[in-house]
């Protein structure tokens, strides 16, 4: 991502086209109180920037009927970069896996899984997450109910004074 100068309207903006990214330059300008146009070349700016990473429609998952939410904790039997490799790899290659994180403290990495009962998620770890390259030990966690969960990314840091920020600079109300 290159280094990039977002001002009081680039942050609306981002907060805006979060919130609804169906939303029309002409709607989103006038949220933000700048022009359909400007609107389009800021977005243009922000997505050649990196800032903003892509589209996508949000499915409910229990809409389309995987019902069950769990979270794995990985760990591999050994810590090289050749091991690492391979299960990222493979666990890429998972659709059910809907995020991986590698972690700090006693799990190597985080899995978010979805699954359409617990006979299907039971199969896909028994005959799948299990079998993936290097994986000594897996612990699981349902999740029983959904009680929080967000695509929007917070931005008020933004307006605070860099300390370790290089990517993003705020120039306050600058046009």
């Amino acid at each position: 991502m290159q280094a990039i100068t977002i001002d009081r309207h680039d942050l609306a903006l981002l907060d805006a086209v979060q919130r609804d990214g169906l939303a029309t330059n002409a709607t989103l300008g006038e949220a933000v109180h700048l022009s359909a146009s400007q609107v389009s070349r800021r977005l243009t700016r922000l997505s050649e920037a990196g800032i903003i990473a892509g589209h996508a429609a949000l499915l409910d998952p229990e809409a389309i009927g995987l019902g069950v939410t769990a979270f794995a904790q990985v760990v591999l039997e050994r810590h090289g970069k050749a091991q690492s490799d391979a299960f990222e790899r493979a666990v890429g290659d998972l659709p059910q896996v809907l995020e991986c994180h590698s972690v700090s403290g006693e799990a190597d990495y985080l899995l978010r899984i979805v699954a359409s009962d617990l006979p299907a998620f039971s199969e896909l770890m028994m005959k799948q997450v299990l079998r993936l390259p290097g994986v000594a030990q897996v612990k699981t966690l349902i999740a029983l109910q959904k009680l929080k969960q967000s695509h929007v990314l917070p931005l008020e840091h933004l307006t605070q004074p860099a300390r370790t920020r290089r990517q993003v600079r705020y120039a306050g109300s600058a046009a």
